[in-house]
């Protein structure tokens, strides 16, 4: 089976541990996690976890049924690429003395839409937010210019539906919890 990078959103409590379960999922299946982030969603007192992964979709299906089996997890889903928007944020540092130094270096940071955070005597930080092809091409670009740090976030994901899932899930139980006590 061809594999492809599934984004999985998991909606839970934020409850000790439950990063733990969730790895554990992906280990068993010998499954990398490329990247994880995790959040407050747009719904109080519920975390989001985004978690990319690189396998086949029939795999993914099951990792995601396994999740929801997990007490502390309300909602799992499965998403492609092309199925949500989505962006990670990078930062670059470089010597300040090669940010004045070479005026090639100011091109390179307008070209790539990176925007500078902090100048001190001794360090510039660069941000830059896109998908991870965009901010890996700018690393490869101020390698050329003794980079001393470079970090990457996890994917922030949000869904092209015009509706979040996890809320719909949440008044679909809300009216079977009032049908059952009606």
């Amino acid at each position: 089976m061809e594999k492809q990078l599934f984004t999985v959103t998991v909606f839970s409590e934020n409850q000790v541990g439950l990063l733990n379960q969730i790895s554990i999922i992906y280990t068993r299946r010998c499954l990398n996690i490329e990247s994880l982030s995790v959040s407050p969603s747009s719904i109080e007192g519920i975390h989001k976890f985004t978690i990319t992964t690189w396998s086949d979709r029939v795999t993914m299906e099951k990792v995601v049924k396994q999740i929801e089996k997990r007490i502390d997890v309300l909602k799992s889903f499965l998403y492609t690429d092309d199925e949500i928007v989505y962006q990670e944020i990078a930062l670059y540092k470089v010597p300040t003395e090669q940010l004045l130094n070479e005026t090639n270096l100011e091109t390179i940071i307008r070209r790539h839409n990176a925007r500078i955070l902090e100048i001190t005597k001794e360090y510039t930080v660069i941000e830059k937010s896109g998908h991870s092809d965009e901010t890996e091409s700018l690393f490869e670009e101020l390698k050329h210019y003794d980079i001393r740090q470079f970090v990457r976030s996890g994917r922030v994901a949000i869904t092209k539906s015009p509706e979040e899932y996890v809320t719909m899930f949440l008044e679909e139980q809300a009216q079977r919890r009032a049908e059952i006590t009606n």
